[in-house]
């Protein structure tokens, strides 16, 4: 008994250090964190949540486009998820292959507006910079209503950024329109918009064209204000999004 005891524990190790040599492999081998990541940045001292989906073939060792997402009214808060909801986050639920791309979803605060809190959209793309590998020169912004006047405001403010943007049913200054012309523009709205008349938007794409700018518009006829669904449901635009580099 004396000699069989050591032998069984010998088997034990070895098998012990087998189980640790699998779980080390395991653990090289899973990558980065992929789908709807909640997230944490602090903006002027205070600690906001937000969101980035990360797609399940996400590879940092190559460069992957970025498009941040900029939320309407109703999906203000701090939970960071009620934006996940609505809009390009409900598209990619349904068809997660069509978007080969991280997408950031930052969450404004229920007492402000993107136009207000531009601050936020800024860290939201530092961060994305900084934690992932985000091909610089194909970063898109886009938002609906509330998120579409954002992108109207942020864009005009940094059209060095981006190599597209893509505002729905929203509106803008049109004295931006030098320098919203420099970046290229998707525009949709509702032609039945309750909430945002779309002569909201026709106003900005008359002004970008005028100052030379590359803008396209589409309206849908019989759509009211959520016109976000059939825009973000479509594949051909988020394939345009995904094409564009600056």
């Amino acid at each position: 008994m004396d000699r069989i005891v050591p032998a069984m524990a010998l088997v034990a190790v070895a098998l012990l250090g087998g189980c640790v040599t699998i779980q080390e492999e395991r653990i090289t081998n899973m990558g980065p964190p992929t789908g709807f990541i909640n997230k944490t940045m602090t903006v002027g001292g205070k600690q906001l949540a937000y969101n980035v989906y990360v797609p399940r073939q996400y590879d940092p060792s190559r460069k992957w486009p970025l498009i941040v997402f900029l939320h309407g009214r109703g999906e203000r808060g701090s939970d960071g998820l009620l934006q996940t909801d609505v809009g390009i986050g409900r598209a990619i639920r349904k068809n997660p292959e069509r978007f080969p791309c991280l997408v950031a979803m930052p969450q404004c605060p229920a007492d402000s507006g993107w136009n207000a809190r531009h601050d936020i959209i800024d860290e939201t793309i530092a961060r994305g910079f900084a934690e992932y590998s985000i091909d610089k020169s194909r970063v898109c912004l886009t938002g609906l209503s509330m998120g579409g006047y954002g992108t109207w405001s942020y864009g005009a403010a940094h059209p060095e950024l981006f190599a597209a943007l893509l505002p729905i049913c929203g509106g803008g200054m049109t004295t931006d329109a030098p320098a919203l012309a420099k970046v290229p523009i998707r525009v949709f709205h509702g032609g039945s918009d309750s909430i945002v008349n779309p002569t909201a938007s026709r106003a900005m794409v008359d002004a970008v064209k005028k100052a030379g700018g590359d803008i396209e518009y589409t309206e849908y006829p019989e759509v009211d204000h959520n016109s976000w669904d059939k825009t973000y449901g479509d594949e051909t635009v988020i394939e345009w999004i995904l094409e564009r580099k600056r």
